[in-house]
């Protein structure tokens, strides 16, 4: 490796400059990660990872786990709904859902090892014999060498850099442009930072870059926002989704019509069989579905479902040159994309084709061992 690269972006943290360059203060691996192992009275084992560390496998063991014990896996829409209404009070996004979400896929890769199935044979069957991907990384040069099909980058600055800033912006995606020539395909990644008028703004200033896509201009909150800089720039593709949670969190989304492509988490939103009804509603508008990465568990969403045309690859090497597993070296087997693409063979292995690393496994600290901290009930204010 010749060099480290180090990406900057914008963010909603980026208006102050201590955390600027931060990740953990906007969230990022600040709760670290979790493995859920969900076992079939056969022996027969589902795994699946996630975010949430700890505090999710606090929220496994003190609320989920009685939905789970003695369940028939098959009924995963009624597992999910037990488990998001039973978070309801605290839960319906964020943390709750990221859980329900790795529960969620646990669930789908122990079904599909009992039946000796892939998953995407679950929900569907192929709709497609080759996934073609586009790379997220910091040089969309490197996308295109690798074979990705377009590149995504970071916007650097943000709103509260001014004039100067909104200058540099477009500099610096105006050199990129240059880097792969005028039709190889830019997504812009502006992680919720932007504002209405600053969208307005540095899209006009670009017009002539041919911006193939700009994801997550505004907060996921900020529904009529996103009505507002389509009414400005009707042409021009806007996305959005990462952060968005459930069928109820996407609807205002969807049938607002404001967005070209909605781009869901599978690992966030509500796990696979959240997804699967948010596709659905959105394939009743004819808006795509590419999902936020999440490695092979959206890829067998993807190579099933119809209004799906492509989906994401985000860079996990260091210096962005090289394609990596998603997950590290969590999995054995873990497929990833050769020249920007996989086949529906690369996936034909039962449930989600992923084998635990038993080195990794040798590291894990047992969930319930981190269950020393739970709140203390009082007389006073038991029920």
């Amino acid at each position: 490796m010749d060099r480290l690269i180090d990406s900057p972006i914008s963010t909603p943290c980026s208006r102050w400059e201590q955390y600027r360059n931060s990740r953990t203060s906007w969230g990022i691996n600040v709760l670290g990660s979790f493995l859920v192992e969900i076992q079939a009275t056969d022996g027969t084992v589902g795994i699946a990872t996630g975010f949430g560390g700890p505090p999710a496998c606090w929220l496994v063991h003190q609320h989920f786990e009685r939905f789970l014990l003695g369940a028939d896996p098959r009924n995963t829409n009624l597992l999910f709904e037990q488990m998001y209404r039973g978070s309801m009070f605290y839960g319906r996004k964020g943390l709750p859902l990221a859980v329900i979400s790795v529960i969620d896929l646990a669930i789908w890769d122990l079904l599909g090892k009992l039946r000796n199935e892939p998953v995407y044979r679950l929900i569907g069957g192929a709709t497609k014999e080759r996934l073609n991907f586009y790379c997220t990384g910091p040089e969309p040069t490197a996308a295109k060498e690798m074979g990705f099909w377009g590149g995504k980058v970071p916007l650097p600055y943000c709103p509260e850099d001014g004039h100067v800033g909104l200058k540099k912006n477009v500099e610096f995606l105006r050199k990129h442009r240059e880097s792969v020539g005028p039709d190889f395909p830019i997504m812009v990644d502006c992680y919720m930072s932007l504002n209405v008028p600053y969208t307005i703004e540095i899209v006009k200033a670009c017009e002539d870059l041919n911006i193939n896509w700009w994801e997550e201009c505004l907060s996921p909150d900020d529904t009529d926002g996103f009505e507002q800089i389509k009414r400005a720039h009707p042409t021009i593709k806007f996305t959005t989704g990462e952060h968005e949670y459930s069928r109820f969190g996407f609807r205002k989304l969807i049938e607002g019509r404001n967005l070209d492509i909605i781009q869901p988490d599978v690992m966030w939103l509500g796990g696979l069989t959240e997804l699967l009804k948010v596709s659905a509603m959105a394939s009743a508008y004819d808006i795509p579905v590419v999902p936020h990465a999440s490695g092979p568990y959206s890829y067998h969403f993807v190579i099933s479902q119809p209004n799906t045309p492509f989906q994401e690859y985000l860079a996990n090497s260091p210096d962005g040159k090289s394609v990596l597993p998603v997950f590290g070296d969590l999995f054995l087997d873990e497929p990833i994309p050769t020249k920007g693409f996989l086949t529906t063979a690369d996936l034909d292995k039962p449930g989600f084709g992923l084998t635990l690393n038993p080195a990794v496994r040798s590291k894990l600290i047992s969930g319930k061992s981190l269950l020393n901290a739970s709140p203390v009930s009082t007389p006073a204010i038991m029920k």
